[in-house]
């Protein structure tokens, strides 16, 4: 179902952002409130390890990389059997700790593929007061009543491969649930009525890339058309867009009807797994596996695109402001504060850009290997590795290291915050870290 395109519903729609107070006491969604990974909370631990600074310690049984989300006193995540038959939604106890629910929502016969950097529950779920909402990608996308457990409604008529596994999580804007479906052999994006799961519309991505192989081939490895990205909604040029990461593209949208505003396409490289990150007047994005780079994107107008890699066209709007091929991430986001943009690559190297000019101001070796979003707290920069490694840098134009703390397991998932207290997922286990 298309709606007709209403300036005044589409502000409405950019404009309908959670609010919190000084202290994040919820987190709703895949890096948190305001998507970018930023808490507002002051007081979280900088030193932890097994025995120091663990309020308490749940084990997760299964193989997933879902991050928690926090509303109230519950935490929500997902998981599945390693060999992806068998589906799960699991509720925490905020104070305590303690399994609330560990509840069975599907049996798969036969579960699609998920590479080894995958898993059968990857996407996030999103959160609101009474409801949690859950996707496995084309396996199903649920909503559950947070008291109960009880399935409000499900999604399970979604055709997607997702080729190497679902990685795309939800989010939740004006009464729609917004979600990527990049596959290699459907590209699309739903929008979701909350209260019923019908879809309000459905879009198709506008590339398929599988025709525009530089030797003018039919390329069908689906590596060219996959991505594991979450959308996101900011105001840009007064106007809400949802921007969408595809296949080898960058997207926005009109968030009330799904019709492109404008694009980007960057063909060399795949894969992209991020979410965009947005601030002085730009969208940042890594674009993934391969030739992957970060692209400071100056957004456009109506009908606007443009090849990341071609000749600069003085008569667009939409323009790379600027670009970088050194120590680009391809699982861990982007992070930006107080205009600097920070960045963890896969191999342990961080770097801090000036956001508005792209000079780099530091870049050093961390070591270790990242798949997990980082968190910026209070001026610092948490960055979580596979190995169990959370190293804690400063914020800064210049390079510290603040802290090292090493727990029994690593980290695929990103964490979250509530209060004074920071909830981190380790491939086993959950813990609440806090002072």
């Amino acid at each position: 179902m298309k709606f007709t395109r209403c300036p005044l519903l589409a502000l409405a729609v950019g404009l309908a952002w959670p609010v919190f107070a000084a202290d994040d006491l919820n987190w709703p969604e895949f890096r948190g409130p305001r998507g970018d990974g930023i808490t507002t909370s002051t007081g979280l631990p900088v030193t932890w390890s097994e025995t120091a600074q663990v309020k308490w310690k749940t084990p997760i049984h299964g193989r997933a990389w879902s991050s928690p989300v926090i509303w109230g006193n519950q935490i929500w995540l997902t998981t599945a059997t390693p060999d992806g038959h068998e589906r799960y939604v699991v509720c925490v106890d905020r104070d305590t700790g303690r399994v609330v629910r560990d509840q069975k929502l599907y049996d798969v016969p036969n579960p699609q593929f998920a590479h080894q950097f995958n898993t059968h529950a990857s996407p996030t779920p999103a959160i609101q007061e009474g409801r949690v909402f859950v996707t496995f990608g084309a396996t199903g996308t649920a909503c559950l009543d947070t008291a109960t457990g009880a399935v409000i409604w499900e999604r399970r008529d979604f055709v997607c491969n997702h080729f190497r596994g679902a990685g795309s999580s939800p989010i939740l804007r004006d009464g729609r649930i917004y979600l990527n479906f990049d596959g290699s052999d459907h590209q699309f994006l739903v929008a979701l009525d909350q209260v019923t799961g019908r879809t309000v519309w459905r879009t198709e991505r506008s590339i398929d890339f599988k025709d525009l192989t530089p030797e003018g081939k039919v390329r069908d490895d689906g590596d060219y058309r996959k991505a594991f990205t979450t959308c996101h909604i900011a105001i840009l040029g007064g106007i809400p867009q949802l921007l969408s990461q595809g296949g080898q593209a960058m997207y926005a949208y009109n968030p009330a009807d799904g019709l492109e505003i404008w694009r980007v396409e960057e063909r060399t490289s795949q894969g992209a797994g991020t979410r965009p990150v947005v601030g002085e007047g730009l969208v940042y994005i890594p674009t993934g596996w391969a030739q992957g780079q970060i692209l400071a994107i100056r957004p456009g107008k109506k009908g606007e695109w443009l090849d990341a890699n071609g000749p600069v066209d003085p008569a667009l709007q939409l323009a790379i402001a600027w670009r970088s091929k050194k120590a680009v991430p391809k699982k861990p986001s982007l992070t930006l504060h107080d205009g600097l943009l920070f960045a963890m690559a896969d191999n342990g190297v961080a770097t801090c850009w000036d956001a508005a000019t792209g000079a780099t101001l530091w870049s050093e070796r961390v070591e270790g290997n990242y798949s997990a979003a980082p968190l910026l707290a209070d001026g610092k920069l948490y960055v979580f590795s596979e190995e169990g490694k959370t190293t804690v840098l400063a914020a800064a134009r210049q390079f510290a290291k603040l802290a090292e703390n090493t727990l029994a397991d690593g980290f695929m998932a990103s964490p979250a915050v509530s209060g004074k207290a920071l909830f981190v997922r380790t491939k086993s286990a959950l813990y609440r870290l806090e002072n």
